[in-house]
């Protein structure tokens, strides 16, 4: 009788657990497939391919092919562990981020200053390093500070 080796998808698809929970977010159906097996300190699933790879982006790859050159596998689901291939979705680096909870996706999602100021387009500048900065703040704080003078002490 010969000997047959399981295949790597084989090997894949036996370390997952179809019954995961079930995603919060809004427009992904259907019950997360949880990673059983080995994690990395982040939390998602890695694999033995000849050399270790997220378990993730080979499931990816399994279900759509090849990951297109410079985009990210984002987590539609949030959760690290799935690899549920209806909850992966290939995007832009800029997409997986803000689609996060991180602090960059947060403050992109803020809509004012935390004086209450609008960050629209007459009052929004733009810091070299791409930053929001609120204009009427600025102008208070730029007013302020050539107002006040430091008191010059008697030699």
């Amino acid at each position: 009788m010969p000997h047959h080796r399981a295949t790597s998808a084989w090997r894949y698809w036996s370390k997952v657990a179809f019954d995961g929970p079930i995603p919060l977010v809004r427009g992904v159906t259907g019950r997360c497939h949880v990673w059983t097996r080995a994690t990395n300190e982040k939390g998602y699933g890695t694999f033995w391919l000849g050399r270790t790879v997220k378990a993730y982006r080979y499931g990816y790859e399994l279900a759509f092919g090849p990951i297109p050159a410079g985009l990210d596998v984002d987590h539609r689901c949030r959760n690290r562990a799935c690899v549920r291939p209806s909850h992966l979705r290939a995007v832009t680096h800029r997409v997986n981020l803000l689609a996060s909870t991180n602090h960059a996706a947060l403050r992109a999602a803020q809509t004012h200053c935390m004086r209450g100021h609008a960050f629209d387009a007459e009052n929004t500048i733009r810091a070299k390093n791409n930053t929001r900065k609120c204009r009427t703040c600025k102008r208070a704080a730029d007013r302020a500070a050539r107002t006040t003078t430091p008191e010059r002490t008697a030699a």
